[in-house]
């Protein structure tokens, strides 16, 4: 009688896979379930800072000001105490000497940013530009904050470690439209990961829109609020018209105080080689909040002031992809920061086209930059759809009396000539 040779693997199994050393695929796929973890288990840790209540390693901060206020050399200033172990503004020690990374898109960095590092006396072996990206065939392509954020991993892993990112400006990490919530927040949640994975506190420079003095400085940050929002400290910094005189104050932090400021002034100098450039002299600390802060240099209301951003630039940005409603382009303009007569001015000024659409409850009004044809034409020219579709003269309850029109050649509505949005106003 022949022996099954194969016999001995099925003895006492009760699963041939089994028999066989193999797991069997499960038939369901996995469900997924929230991980919820009692704090009980959760270790607290301090917040771990760089310059004690004002920067702190593993967060975003976002540095605003209006155009003259010298955010970048203020900021390399304070990338020289890092990397020397020298004194922040209000007198403090720094503990930790440590690494930084610039990116900027505004300075060249041999004429202007590591003169002004030299200036400040900065370890110019601890700076470290980026200046694009290269793969392993030595081919080079700019650097971009919006896609390249990733790639820094790499980076501060070689460089054993780094304490400050600068981002100039901040919003070249958004992809979308700055001046939409979710366009940024998508763009600086890999800001914020890294910040986080890195223990690296991130700064990112930004600017202050138009027609904000008075109002909370956090609020004056240009584009949406998301940016204030995701950043745990909103730094800003602001200048005495007719005079040096300039004041860094925190308008917003979510891990320490948001009252006191320093003050501040640009110098210039001259650094070996006869190179002329700029340094901070940092001045007396300032009680009293960001708005309070503020107030006093700014002075008055803003409407006469000169910002970085036009409410009409804004607004051509807002509708550049297309027909918005007036209530969602009114929103995003108050939500960063404009008032609605900065928002009626602006539409003015672009010549903004409005329609109207819908009856009854359903009716809405769409604003358009202008068009050369089409239902958002400036001067569509007008023509009855027929001949018997107007009514008597004294009939009707509008400004037409009834009249149904169209514009030549695609038939579109024509917009009322009352007010057009009066009911959102």
């Amino acid at each position: 009688m022949n022996k099954d040779r194969f016999a001995e693997q099925w003895t006492n199994a009760t699963d041939p896979l089994q028999a066989l050393g193999l797991k069997a695929v499960p038939t369901t796929p996995a469900v997924w379930k929230v991980n919820a973890v009692s704090a009980a288990d959760i270790k607290p840790l301090a917040i771990r800072w760089l310059w004690p209540g004002w920067l702190a390693k593993g967060k975003l901060h976002i540095l605003a000001g209006a155009g003259g206020t010298g955010k970048t050399t203020l900021l390399l200033s304070l990338i020289a105490t890092i990397t020397t172990g020298g004194r922040w503004p209000d007198g403090e020690i720094c503990q930790e000497r440590g690494n930084a990374l610039i990116w900027s898109s505004e300075d060249d960095p041999a004429d202007t940013l590591v003169p002004r590092l030299i200036a400040a006396g900065a370890d110019l072996s601890r700076v470290h530009i980026i200046q694009g990206r290269i793969n392993a065939q030595g081919e080079a392509d700019p650097f971009d904050p919006s896609n390249d954020i990733g790639l820094l991993r790499d980076t501060v892993r070689e460089l054993g470690g780094v304490s400050l990112l600068m981002l100039d400006p901040v919003v070249s990490a958004v992809k979308g439209d700055m001046h939409k919530a979710n366009d940024v927040r998508r763009g600086l949640q890999g800001v914020v990961d890294f910040a986080e994975a890195n223990l690296c506190a991130v700064v990112g420079i930004s600017h202050f829109a138009k027609g904000g003095a008075g109002s909370s400085p956090a609020d004056r940050v240009i584009g949406s609020q998301a940016f204030s929002a995701l950043a745990r400290t909103v730094l800003v910094a602001a200048k005495q018209q007719d005079s040096d005189a300039r004041v860094l104050a925190r308008a917003k932090s979510n891990i320490g105080t948001d009252e006191g400021g320093v003050s501040y002034t640009i110098e210039p100098c001259t650094i070996p080689g006869e190179i002329e450039t700029t340094h901070v002299a940092w001045g007396d600390l300032i009680e009293g909040s960001a708005r309070e802060i503020l107030g006093d240099v700014e002075g008055s209301d803003d409407d006469t002031r000169m910002d970085d951003d036009d409410p009409s630039e804004a607004l051509k940005r807002i509708l550049k992809d297309g027909p918005m409603t007036g209530k969602q382009v009114k929103s995003l303009m108050a939500e960063n920061g404009y008032s609605a007569k900065q928002t009626r001015t602006a539409r003015e000024k672009l010549s903004v086209v409005t329609a109207r659409e819908g009856f009854g409850k359903e009716i809405k009004t769409l604003w358009s930059l202008p068009q050369a044809t089409g239902p958002y034409s400036l001067f569509p020219p007008l023509v009855p759809l027929c001949p018997d579709s107007c009514p008597a003269l004294d009939m009707g309850t509008n400004g037409e009396k009834g009249h149904e029109w169209e514009k030549s050649g695609d038939g579109a509505p024509m917009p009322s000539f009352a007010e057009d949005d009066a009911e959102e106003v």
